[in-house]
């Protein structure tokens, strides 16, 4: 099987909308592998924090890339070995992503990995452009979202859960930040393409969105096949 018949459904949305949980429920469902591109920004913004380098330097956090150790195993998140799972969702590293994410030079260095993930049977990535930019072939695109106080009352329950200080004002402050940044930035700005279907999942849970795409998915390949 050559890499560009390996099925793709390629995810999109704005922060906190849930689109993580989603894609990886339905990457279990299917057995397919799982690309969380979000938390490869947030462990370039922990990196760059923890070597002193700017946020605002994307050349030097261009060449800082290549030379990082990352791997996604067992649900945890590695970085030259130390598990980071814990360390880059915290609310500083997730407005540090943010940032990192602005420098096309960051963008094209982690573009190669995020294409190494997609192994056969199949993957399920997540994140702001991957069905514009990085899989634009992808079988299934998503465009997942919420309003803006919604979002930031999942992620202020979800860190409250994981015992971490939070504040809903600084939350939805942040998150309206993040989505001025991500939709006018110059490089892969956040947006719904063409071919994307777009998922509300403002009164929808985890479990209806993932059953949303699987059913989406199933059509997909029905069309596919129908058209051989």
């Amino acid at each position: 099987m050559s890499v560009n018949s390996i099925p793709v459904i390629a995810i999109d949305g704005p922060s906190a909308s849930g689109k993580g949980s989603v894609a990886e429920r339905v990457a279990h469902q299917l057995g397919f592998h799982y690309l969380d591109s979000g938390a490869l920004y947030r462990i370039v913004a922990l990196a760059a924090h923890n070597k002193q380098i700017a946020w605002s330097d994307g050349a030097t956090l261009g060449t800082m890339i290549p030379n990082l150790h990352i791997a996604f195993t067992n649900g945890e998140v590695l970085l030259n070995g130390e598990n980071v799972s814990t360390a880059i969702r915290s609310p500083a590293m997730s407005n540090g992503a943010s940032q990192v994410a602005v420098h096309p030079a960051v963008r094209n260095a982690l573009l190669a990995l995020q294409h190494s993930f997609r192994k056969a049977p199949g993957l399920v990535a997540d994140g702001r452009d991957m069905a514009s930019v990085v899989f634009t072939d992808a079988q299934l695109k998503i465009f997942l979202t919420a309003n803006v106080e919604e979002r930031a009352n999942r992620r202020y329950k979800q860190l409250i859960q994981q015992n971490i200080d939070a504040n809903y004002d600084v939350i939805l402050q942040d998150l309206q930040e993040r989505d001025a940044r991500d939709k006018t930035r110059s490089s892969a700005p956040l947006m719904q393409t063409k071919e994307a279907i777009l998922l509300d999942t403002d009164n929808r849970n985890i479990a209806q969105a993932v059953a949303f795409v699987l059913k989406e998915y199933q059509a997909s390949l029905q069309k596919f096949n129908s058209q051989q």
